[in-house]
């Protein structure tokens, strides 16, 4: 049976992803974020990491860290981990990393992502980790840079980000 014969499925199981606005317009980003650390529940309520097969792993202040393992299901054509997986969890750890910044009733949205693939990632190289840290957080615009690699500290891809900073009335459904 030739590689192209075989199949494989998965199955993605998530909870409804609707933010808590209640909690987010009174708690900082970076407890926000804490609580979703602490909560076992709030994995499954991120639908992309269900999907992607990545997580928040860890958070302080203007730090935001992501774990994933790129499986045979990220990848491309050419038998490589698709970039987008790398640009996900790079943009994941940027975002979050402004987050952790904010302050009760406050939001952020991506306006730029740049993204530096390095190396291939493919699925034998186990774990990677992407770690975010915010560069300036101002009044309403903020950046912050990331880097994704292994457990042996081999750099894979880094980037970089430009978020907008505004009020949460604008995000409420």
């Amino acid at each position: 049976m030739s590689a192209l014969s075989e199949t494989h499925s998965r199955t993605v199981t998530w909870a409804d992803p609707t933010p808590d606005f209640k909690a987010m317009m009174t708690l900082s980003g970076l407890d926000y974020l804490r609580r979703g650390l602490s909560d076992e529940r709030f994995r499954l309520r991120v639908p992309i990491g269900q999907t992607m097969n990545f997580h928040l792993a860890r958070v302080e202040y203007g730090v935001a860290v992501f774990e994933g393992t790129p499986a045979a299901f990220h990848y491309n054509p050419i038998n490589t981990v698709h970039g987008g997986f790398a640009a996900t969890l790079l943009d994941s750890a940027l975002g979050c990393a402004v987050h952790t910044t904010l302050e009760p009733g406050m939001a952020y949205t991506t306006v730029e992502l740049k993204v530096n693939f390095v190396r291939p990632l493919t699925a034998e190289t186990g774990l990677v980790t992407s770690e975010g840290r915010t560069i300036h957080v101002g009044g309403r615009i903020a950046t912050a840079e990331a880097k994704l690699t292994d457990r042996a500290g081999k750099l894979y891809a880094h980037g970089t980000t430009t978020c907008m900073i505004f009020p949460m009335e604008r995000t409420k459904p």
